[in-house]
């Protein structure tokens, strides 16, 4: 009888790998990218995106990114306003969580930004639909480095629709694996503190 159990939990393990692979395969040949979904992690899009939202991309070699003033001219519109929104790394860190804002405007170098700085180099202009200011203008990295225009090689993906709530258990697994590697490290500081202090 056990072993039928275990042969039983085989099986199953197998079928739910082969969906998981024929999920991922189709949908990376439709968006051109394996970053398929993110989560909405703070209130910045409200109200076209909320915070707990899984958000589907496609890659940005898969379309042409449309921004806010292209968007008005062409009467287009995704997530309830002008121009396409993206899903960036800031200043192209890995390091960094990527940011979902809407691409407002495309500089050249040397342009001046919003906030009257000469443009570093070419780049996307972006800002949450709730922001008051751009990402260039407000926005800096977890090292203090302001947010340079968004280079096309930082884009990992342009969202294209999103389910509400779904991106809940990503972001609650994320808090929790920060915390318990907050924990770890925390741990491991002070072992290592009162081992020296011996």
């Amino acid at each position: 009888m056990s072993s039928d159990w275990i042969v039983e939990i085989g099986k199953t393990a197998m079928e739910v790998l082969v969906v998981i692979a024929v999920v991922v395969s189709v949908s990376y040949a439709m968006t051109g990218s394996w970053n398929i979904g993110f989560a909405v992690e703070s209130g910045s899009m409200e109200p076209n995106m909320h915070v707990g939202d899984l958000i589907f991309v496609v890659s940005p070699s898969h379309t042409d990114i449309i921004t806010y003033e292209e968007g008005m001219k062409k009467d287009y519109k995704t997530f309830g306003d002008y121009g396409d929104v993206i899903i960036y790394r800031p200043n192209g860190r890995s390091d960094a969580t990527p940011i979902i804002h809407r691409a407002i405007k495309w500089v050249e170098k040397g342009e001046k930004m919003p906030d009257g700085r000469p443009a570093p180099h070419s780049g996307y202009i972006t800002k949450g639909d709730a922001n008051k200011f751009p990402d260039q203008v407000a926005l800096t990295t977890i090292d203090g480095e302001r947010i340079e225009p968004v280079k096309e090689k930082w884009i990992i993906g342009v969202a294209r629709f999103r389910i509400p709530y779904l991106g809940y258990p990503s972001l609650a697994l994320h808090g929790a694996l920060s915390y318990i590697r907050s924990l770890f490290l925390s741990c491991a500081q002070t072992s290592q503190t009162s081992h020296q202090q011996r």
